[in-house]
């Protein structure tokens, strides 16, 4: 007989878990941004060499199909803008397979939402007012920071320019593992958490921008003004050396999204990682037209962790995943 059925939260967080959630829908109701709920499973799932997707077969009007379960609800709700929704959020359920520990597990929430119309800044300014209306004590002042100044200072190298060499003598140094077949984007990644969110948003909500050109993910790229080179429209919201929120100017060209899921599906293939279909209907709802605009994505449990002074999100949880 099982006897691990308690929860993984006392039901004092629980309560107070709730309160909270309460506080990000009167945020939103206030500001007009209307909740929308869409499927969990999808036909199409997360490309993204750097996610693992969860999938399952099941019967449908079409008979056996795989569906994905979502790695967070952005192609769904990007089709209801697309239908012309106007700003909306989401209380999202969401899945990556993989993700355990403190900060992660496999099921968790995803609050995402999106303003059509907006520019970063603006969303930027929204998110840290959220955070804000969330945590107990100010977390002081807002400070943008770039991804290229970061590395500059906390470890001496410009990481668009320091050779694939170099960066993994740097990554192998820090993480203690091999990293003679690793590419540059996982050197540069294990250098961000090893190095450099460790000391994010100790003094303030640090927001990191102008991250590199091929961790755009889903959004748009502009300009380096240092000296042109191409970077990601996107920012992410660091507090007490946890990452909060991803924000994208988002892609709206139905081509250029389709050549970047083709991509990445031929990183994983390079990579040995397991074939993901991508969303066609995001491609056609892209094609459709969406209305260009902002979005973020912020990891709900992360927040109330941090709200509630716990050590981990599964405190903050009915049941994680241990105890699912």
């Amino acid at each position: 007989m099982a006897t691990d059925w308690r929860p993984s939260a006392e039901i004092a967080t629980l309560r107070e878990r709730a309160r909270l959630i309460g506080e990000v829908r009167a945020f939103f109701a206030e500001r007009g941004v209307w909740e929308v709920e869409t499927p969990v499973l999808g036909h199409g799932g997360s490309t993204d060499v750097h996610l693992a997707s969860l999938s399952c077969v099941a019967t449908t009007p079409a008979g056996r199909e795989r569906l994905w379960l979502q790695t967070s609800p952005e192609f769904h709700m990007k089709r209801l803008l697309a239908a012309g929704s106007g700003p909306i959020f989401q209380l999202a359920r969401s899945f990556r397979d993989g993700e355990v520990g403190a900060r992660h597990n496999l099921e968790f929430t995803m609050l995402e939402w999106y303003r059509p119309g907006f520019g970063l800044n603006a969303l930027i300014e929204e998110t840290t007012q959220l955070i804000r209306r969330v945590l107990p004590d100010d977390p002081g002042p807002v400070r943008l920071r770039r991804y290229r100044e970061l590395f500059r200072h906390r470890l001496g190298i410009d990481p668009f320019t320091e050779s694939l060499g170099g960066l993994r003598r740097l990554a192998e140094a820090q993480g203690g593992l091999s990293m003679d077949e690793a590419a540059r984007d996982e050197c540069l990644d294990l250098l961000m958490s090893l190095a450099i969110e460790p000391d994010l948003g100790h003094e303030g909500l640090d927001v990191v921008v102008d991250y590199p050109a091929d961790q755009a993910a889903l959004a748009r790229r502009h300009r380096d003004p240092e000296d042109g080179q191409w970077v990601a429209s996107r920012f992410e919201v660091y507090c007490r050396g946890l990452e909060l929120a991803n924000g994208y100017d988002e892609l709206t060209d139905a081509e250029e999204q389709r050549a970047r899921f083709e991509a990445d599906k031929a990183a994983r293939r390079s990579a040995g990682l397991p074939e993901v279909d991508s969303d066609a209907r995001l491609v056609a709802a892209l094609a459709s037209g969406m209305p260009e605009g902002s979005g973020v994505a912020l990891g709900l449990d992360r927040l109330i962790q941090l709200a509630l002074g716990k050590t981990s999100v599964a405190e903050v949880m009915a049941f994680s995943t241990p105890q699912a």
